[in-house]
C-alpha cells in the first residue's frame, strides 16, 4: 500500500483521551501488558500525510486573526461529497460550519422541536445522542433494531409508525452509518423510513459521520438523496474527524438545501457565539478533502476490512457464546456477551475488567443500550488486532 497503516503508535502523553484515560472502573493493566486501546472511536494510524503537511504551511505563517472560509473550503467539500458519495446539485449556500456533529443535532432539534418535546431514535443508540438530548430537554423515544434471519440489523418499521404516533413525534435522529451497529443502510431501507417520516411530518437530522468509512465495497447512500422531500425535511451532518481522525482539531458542517430550516438552524449555531471555524481545522478539512485523501480512504477502508473480517472470524471460531454481527461501516464491534456471562457465571463488569487487566481497553456497551454489550475499535493495524484477539482468547474467553 502507497500509504501507512501497519506502523505501531505509542500516543502516551500525546492528547489522547484512548491512551491516557482508563474507562474500566477498577481495572489496571497487569504487569507484563502494554495497552491496546480499542475502545473510544479514534483510529490509531497516521492521518493522511497532506494534513500535518497542510497545517504547518499555514502555521509558519505567524498571524492566525479573524478570517472567512475561501471559496476553497466549500468547493472542497462540493467535490468530496459528488466524488464519495454522488450528490449534484449541492451549492455553497447549503453548506453550513458546525463545531462538532453533536452540537449541529442539537441546533437542528431546536428547530425542530419545543423543549421536552419526544425524539426519535433507534437503538443500540450511540450515547452522544441520548446525553445530548437530556442535556437539551428533550426525551428519547427507543425504536429497537431488529436481527434479520441473516444476523443484520434492520430497522422495524412497525414500531416505528407506532412510537411516531404514541408520542407525538415530529424530530428524529437517523444515523447513517449506523453506531454503534455498523450498519450500510440499502436505498430502499431509507426510503421507507423517510416515506414515513413524511407521513407523520417529521423533521430528520441525519448524523452522516461516518459515510466514509464504507467497508467491503459497499456504497453510501446519503439520507438526502433518496427524494425530494427527504432533500428538504433533512439536516445532514458530516465531519472529515472520523475518517481522518481530527476530533482534536474540531470542525463539522452541516447540509440543508430547505432555505426556510438552513436559515434557523444558522441562527440557532450562532446564539452562543462560540460556533466558530479554526483556521487551522481549515487548512486541514481542505487537505483532507482532495483526491490524494480520497485514495488513503479507499486504502483505509480496504484496512479496516481485513481487520473486520479477522476479528469477525476469531469470534465465531473461538468466542462461544458471543455474538456479533458483522459491521458493513464504521470500524466498531457490538458483542453481545449475553450468553457468554451467563454460561461462565461472569457478569458484563467483570469480562471488562479481565480484557482490561491484560491491556484490551474495550467499552461498555451500556450507555449505547446493550444490555450485555461490549463496543470495540478496530481501526488500529492489524498486528495489534491479532494480538489483542490472542490475549481476549488466552486470558479471558478460554482461559
Amino acid at each position: 500500500m502507497k500509504y501507512d497503516f501497519t506502523s505501531v503508535m505509542d500516543r502516551r502523553g500525546k492528547d489522547s483521551i484512548a491512551w491516557d484515560t482508563m474507562p474500566i472502573p477498577g481495572a489496571e493493566i497487569r504487569e507484563g501488558f502494554d495497552p491496546i486501546p480499542m475502545w473510544i472511536a479514534d483510529m490509531n494510524f497516521p492521518t493522511l500525510p497532506a494534513i500535518p503537511e497542510a497545517i504547518i504551511r499555514r502555521a509558519q505563517h505567524p498571524a492566525y486573526g479573524y478570517f472567512d472560509p475561501p471559496g476553497e473550503y466549500f468547493d472542497s467539500i462540493i467535490r468530496w461529497q459528488e466524488a464519495r458519495n454522488g450528490v449534484s446539485g449541492l451549492t455553497r449556500e447549503c453548506i453550513g460550519y458546525e463545531n462538532g456533529v453533536l452540537g449541529g443535532v442539537v441546533s437542528a432539534l431546536n428547530v425542530m422541536c419545543s423543549k421536552g418535546d419526544r425524539v426519535l431514535l433507534h437503538s443500540p443508540t450511540y450515547i452522544g445522542f441520548t446525553s445530548s438530548l437530556a442535556n437539551n430537554g428533550y426525551a428519547a423515544v427507543l425504536s429497537p433494531l431488529v436481527k434479520d434471519g441473516g444476523g443484520v440489523w434492520r430497522m422495524d418499521f412497525a414500531d416505528m409508525e407506532a412510537k411516531i404516533v404514541e408520542n407525538n413525534i415530529h424530530a428524529a435522529i437517523f444515523c447513517s452509518p449506523h453506531n454503534p451497529c455498523g450498519r450500510v443502510w440499502e436505498r430502499w431501507e431509507i426510503e421507507q423510513a423517510m416515506e414515513l417520516y413524511k407521513k407523520h411530518d417529521v423533521f430528520v437530522v441525519s448524523d452522516e459521520i461516518w459515510s466514509d468509512i464504507i467497508l467491503d465495497g459497499r456504497k453510501h447512500i446519503p439520507t438526502q438523496s433518496v427524494s425530494e422531500d427527504a432533500r428538504n425535511r433533512t439536516a445532514a451532518v458530516y465531519a472529515p474527524s472520523k475518517t481522518f481522525n481530527l476530533a482534536g482539531l474540531v470542525g463539522s458542517y452541516h447540509i440543508i438545501y430547505n432555505q426556510w430550516l438552513r436559515d434557523r438552524v444558522r441562527k440557532e449555531s450562532s446564539l452562543s457565539h462560540y460556533n466558530g471555524m479554526n483556521v487551522l481545522s481549515m487548512h486541514a478539512l481542505t487537505a483532507a478533502y482532495s483526491p490524494e485523501g480520497r485514495e488513503w480512504v479507499d486504502e483505509l477502508c480496504r484496512v479496516l476490512t481485513g481487520n473486520v473480517d479477522f476479528a469477525w472470524g476469531y469470534i465465531k471460531e473461538r468466542f462461544e457464546g458471543v455474538e456479533v454481527s458483522k459491521p458493513q461501516g464504521t470500524y466498531m464491534l457490538f458483542l453481545d456477551c449475553g450468553n457468554w456471562c451467563k454460561t461462565h457465571g461472569k457478569t458484563l463488569d467483570e469480562l471488562l475488567r479481565s480484557g482490561a487487566e491484560v491491556g484490551v481497553i474495550w467499552q461498555d456497551g451500556r450507555p449505547f443500550h446493550g444490555p450485555c454489550h461490549i463496543r470495540m475499535n478496530l481501526a488500529l493495524p492489524l498486528s495489534r488486532v491479532q494480538e489483542a484477539f490472542a490475549r481476549l482468547d488466552k486470558y479471558v474467553f478460554n482461559p
